[in-house]
């Protein structure tokens, strides 16, 4: 079965692409691509949405100041890294439907755990906040849709310095320093720009690996999930610094 992550395709001459031992023309390449991309990009903004709508609501609900207020914050810290881990692991047993279902589920989950937000910054700082990561977030895409530059080499640094980022932050949770939490911030949002550009560039280049196979359905899914990632980290990174606090 071929890996969903393993963007190696079989170019034929000016203007085709071999797709599983044939040669289509690419006006339909083009067209296969373009709903492809169309649907990654329709999955992610639905899980966006409803994470955005699940978090509002459970802010205004009173519910969440109480379930923060206990234990059981970190259950919903932790639920959504559950979930990608589960569709990670399990992405070749899974069924596409299955994939669906714990992708929307995921986005509940982190609609939870963003609650968080509204009660350390004022709501229009959050709401220029996500316009600003929107419109960044929409740019990088396109670049890396775009680009006939190899970003895979930039990506592999961008993966590393998610590494580096989380052990600051582990860091920075004992220092209790303003000064690196602001450059943790502005390295989040640079890590994730990158980040964005290179899964675009990804994604596109494993529709001609994976076009007319069951794989695709379940790489739709997954590449809707590494730009959600992408975003809300890059959101998350970017309020740090500025949202207005309450």
């Amino acid at each position: 079965m071929a890996e969903w992550n393993d963007p190696q395709s079989t170019r034929t001459g000016w203007g085709a692409a071999r797709i599983n031992g044939e040669v289509m023309g690419q006006a339909s390449t083009d067209q296969g691509l373009r709903r492809y991309m169309l649907s990654i990009y329709n999955y992610m903004a639905s899980g966006v949405l409803l994470s955005g709508v699940v978090a509002l609501l459970f802010a205004r609900s009173g519910m969440a100041e109480a379930v923060f207020g206990t234990p059981l914050r970190w259950l919903v810290a932790l639920a959504p890294l559950g979930f990608v881990m589960a569709m990670s692991f399990g992405l070749n047993r899974m069924r596409t439907s299955t994939l669906q279902m714990l992708f929307w589920a995921f986005s509940v989950a982190m609609g939870l755990s963003l609650a968080s937000i509204f009660f350390v910054y004022t709501g229009p700082s959050i709401a220029l906040t996500f316009f600003a990561t929107s419109g960044a977030f929409a740019g990088l895409s396109l670049y890396g849709y775009t680009t006939k530059r190899n970003l895979s080499g930039m990506g592999s640094f961008m993966a590393m310095g998610v590494i580096g980022i989380l052990i600051a932050m582990l860091l920075n949770m004992w220092l209790q320093s303003s000064g690196l939490a602001l450059a943790i911030s502005i390295l989040g949002v640079v890590i994730f720009a990158g980040l964005t550009a290179w899964d675009t560039q990804r994604l596109r280049e494993t529709y001609y690996h994976v076009a007319g196979t069951d794989m695709v359905g379940k790489v739709v899914i997954m590449g809707a999930l590494s730009l959600y990632l992408d975003f809300i980290n890059m959101f998350q990174f970017l309020l740090q610094f500025m949202g207005d606090r309450r």
